[in-house]
């Protein structure tokens, strides 16, 4: 990964590479993208890394026996701990809609920081806000007070998180607004595609916080802003 398009998609939101995903495709239809309202426990900040994938469950306790459990655990603690870097943490829970069992809290949030990586993303359930390390954002499906029976179901499989298919690997940007994929032929361009979408806003932006704007200002930025953008 290029340091330099690392720091700019740390700084800009996920509807913001959206949108520069589409720039440098040239063409609108872009859909690798998370749908429905999601829980992000640092607003302010973007996750962006390689997908390191697992799936658990937790409405009712495993069935397989206790030493297969432990090593399937011990066996995604080491997945996770060994991830090329940048890292995510993409866990898909199979209770979903119906999550009851928190995976990610206090003590699961600080292992996952302290062995680098940048985030988790996931359609399961959040809990102990008040005391997840900072610098490590959980973007959740919901928030609930239980681990319930929560375990490793299988790591290293693709998941669908919201809708959203993400494959071990795969390059992810998430916020608040929830989490897209970033097609790898995109990548070469993507700071280019950033860049110039910024300007392309900017020209409607700028003459929109202008005193005195008008209706006669607004069709001349906007005759300017669909020129740019073609």
């Amino acid at each position: 990964m290029d340091e330099a398009l690392l720091e700019i998609l740390r700084g800009v939101d996920t509807p913001t590479v959206c949108n520069a995903i589409e720039v440098a495709e040239g063409r609108r239809g872009f859909a690798a993208f998370t749908r429905g309202t999601m829980v992000c426990t640092e607003p302010g900040r973007a996750v962006v890394g390689l997908a390191v994938t697992a799936e658990i469950a937790g409405r009712a306790p495993p069935a397989e026996p206790a030493e297969t459990v432990r090593a399937r655990r011990m066996a995604y603690y080491r997945a996770m701990h060994d991830a090329p870097r940048p890292a995510v943490a993409v866990i898909g829970d199979l209770d979903h809609p119906d999550c009851v069992g928190a995976f990610w809290g206090e003590v699961n949030a600080t292992l996952h920081k302290a062995f680098g990586l940048a985030g988790a993303l996931t359609d399961g359930v959040v809990r102990d806000l008040g005391d997840l390390p900072p610098g490590f954002p959980v973007i959740a499906g919901s928030i609930g007070p239980s681990h319930g029976f929560v375990h490793v179901r299988s790591v290293g499989r693709p998941v669908r998180i919201m809708g959203l298919e993400v494959r071990p690997g795969d390059l992810v940007h998430a916020d608040r607004h929830g989490a897209a994929v970033i097609p790898p032929a995109v990548v070469p361009v993507l700071a280019a595609a950033i860049g110039r979408l910024r300007a392309n806003e900017g020209i409607v932006l700028e003459a929109a916080r202008r005193p005195g704007f008008d209706f006669a200002a607004f069709e001349a930025a906007w005759a300017a802003f669909e020129r740019a953008r073609t």
